[in-house]
């Protein structure tokens, strides 16, 4: 029976490539403003191969993007990018519908939550932060917890052992198969593919409907309610 849920943060509970994809549009416009010579569509295509590469939590993926693009770190450009990015990210910071309806609701019916995220700290505390999430939760796991990411087991173990519960009681809710899915399966926790949330590579993406190999799946976060009356009746 489950008794405990456990979420990815970004792309789950939060719409985190439309935030990514609108604060990387608006930093290579400034950056074209401030004087950058290179076509938006080139320049955006060169930003996300060195997010792929880095990680899109990279802190200084402009800095490594002038180097490449014009041989050195224009500040100019780099402070028009840096301010651009900042004001439309904390526009766009926000959960997907019905995450905070689905989350009061999951309380009162009596569950625990948690998060598991491959996320920085004080990165994941900001955005649960900004958009009035951070008392839902009963454990948030960050990468600094266990110094490492999912699939590895570490981080889905702290989060089992934060919430007192056994992996057959708890379900992994996440949009990315190889480290939600795949990672939380190996441990015998059950799990649910957020499909609302997946998003095909920037940079050569493959074609066709993907398989998650999950438990369940779902097209809306509210529908976690499905699958835990799913999970019920058998």
């Amino acid at each position: 029976m489950i008794k405990a849920l456990l979420f990815d943060l970004d792309n789950t509970i939060i719409d985190f490539w439309k935030m990514k994809k609108m604060s990387v549009d608006a930093a290579v416009r400034a950056m074209k403003d401030a004087g950058l010579e290179m076509e938006h569509d080139k320049a955006t295509k060169m930003l996300y191969g060195f997010y792929e590469k880095l990680g899109y939590e990279y802190q200084y993926i402009f800095e490594r993007f002038l180097k490449k693009a014009i041989g050195r770190v224009d500040w100019k450009m780099l402070a028009n990018a840096v301010v651009a990015y900042r004001k439309v990210r904390a526009g766009f910071m926000e959960p997907y519908p019905g995450v905070t309806r689905t989350l009061l609701k999951l309380r009162q019916e009596g569950y625990k939550l948690g998060i598991v995220t491959d996320a920085p700290r004080l990165k994941a505390w900001i955005r649960l932060t900004s958009m009035n999430l951070d008392d839902f939760f009963d454990t948030v796991v960050c990468f600094e917890d266990t110094k490492q990411q999912k699939p590895n087991s570490l981080p889905f173990e702290k989060a089992l052992k934060n919430l007192a519960a056994k992996p057959d009681e708890v379900l992994m809710v996440g949009d990315n198969i190889e480290r939600d899915i795949k990672g939380a399966k190996k441990l015998g926790i059950r799990t649910c593919f957020a499909r609302y949330g997946y998003v095909q590579k920037f940079i050569s993406p493959k074609k066709g409907k993907v398989e998650s190999g999950a438990d369940f799946e779902i097209d809306r976060f509210e529908d976690i309610f499905k699958a835990l009356k799913n999970e019920k009746s058998k």
